[in-house]
C-alpha cells in the first residue's frame, strides 16, 4: 500500500492499517527519538515520543502531504518534534534556579581557582629554588631520571641528590601551606 492509500486509510480510520503503520516504523520513530533523548531521557520518554508521534498521526492525517515527501520521512520529523520537545520539557523540570545553588561551587570555579594559585605558587617556588636543587627537581619529577642518573650528571653522589630532593620537597610543601 503506497502512502496515500494509508492516509485515506486512516482518516477513514481503519485501525488494520494504523497497526500496520506502527509495525513498519516504530523501530525507525525509535531511534529517531532516541537520538534527541539520549543521555537525557529514559526509555519510557522515548516510548511516549514513539507512542504520540502515532497519536498525532491518527488524529492528524490531514497534515500529511504525499507531495511534499514520504510517509517515512514525515513520521519521523514528528517524531524528531515530539523527542525535542520532550528534552525541552526534562530540562526545564531538572533546572535549578540560581538562587537556590552555590555557583562558584557548582561550576568547579573554586577549585579551579584553589588550583591555578596553587601552580602559580609552586611555580614560584621552584623557581626561587638555588642550582643544583632546581636542577635536581625538575630531573627527577619533571624528566623522570632516577637519583643514580642524577648524580652522575651533576657530579654528586646519590646521596646528596636524595637529600636535596628531601630539602627541597620540604621546602616546597612549607610554601604550599602558606
Amino acid at each position: 500500500m503506497n502512502d496515500e492509500k494509508t492516509i485515506q486509510a486512516i482518516r477513514m480510520r481503519n485501525e488494520k492499517v494504523i497497526g500496520e503503520v506502527i509495525k513498519a516504523y516504530s523501530r525507525l520513530l525509535w531511534s529517531v527519538a532516541g537520538a534527541v533523548l539520549n543521555n537525557i531521557g529514559s526509555v519510557q520518554d522515548m516510548e511516549e515520543c514513539v507512542a504520540d508521534t502515532f497519536i498525532y498521526l491518527w488524529e492528524h492525517p490531514e497534515k500529511y502531504n504525499p507531495s511534499r515527501g514520504k510517509l517515512k520521512t514525515w513520521l519521523s520529523i514528528i517524531a524528531r518534534t515530539q523527542a525535542v520537545n520532550r528534552c525541552r520539557e526534562i530540562t526545564k523540570r531538572n533546572t535549578v534556579s540560581l538562587e537556590d545553588t552555590n555557583l562558584p561551587d557548582c561550576l568547579g570555579i573554586v577549585e579551579g581557582i584553589m588550583r591555578k594559585e596553587a601552580k602559580q605558587t609552586l611555580l614560584a617556588a621552584v623557581n626561587a629554588l638555588g642550582e643544583p636543587d632546581r636542577e635536581i627537581l625538575l630531573r627527577r619529577y619533571f624528566y623522570d631520571q632516577k637519583p643514580r642518573e642524577i648524580a652522575l650528571a651533576l657530579n654528586l653522589s646519590v646521596k646528596q641528590v636524595d637529600n636535596r630532593l628531601y630539602q627541597t620537597k620540604k621546602k616546597l610543601r612549607q610554601a604550599l601551606s602558606r
